[in-house]
């Protein structure tokens, strides 16, 4: 299991496809809103939350060289 996390993440950063990307932030999305995160402390999942809020209006921090 941890090869493909490891090969799913590589995949997920070679890629340049917005639709890719998008699919891929919907689907957690889908299963934070399910899940509720609820073993991890109410700062941590605010913190999370507003990361995500950041990066879809455009200000996040690209890790790309």
């Amino acid at each position: 299991m941890q090869a493909e996390k490891i090969e799913l993440a590589k995949r997920l950063l070679d890629t340049e496809d917005e639709k890719i990307i998008d699919a891929v932030k919907s689907i957690f999305r889908n299963f934070d809103d399910s899940n509720e995160w609820s073993d991890l402390p109410e700062k941590v999942i605010l913190d999370v939350k507003e990361s995500l809020k950041q990066i879809e209006l455009g200000q996040g921090i690209s890790h790309t060289f």
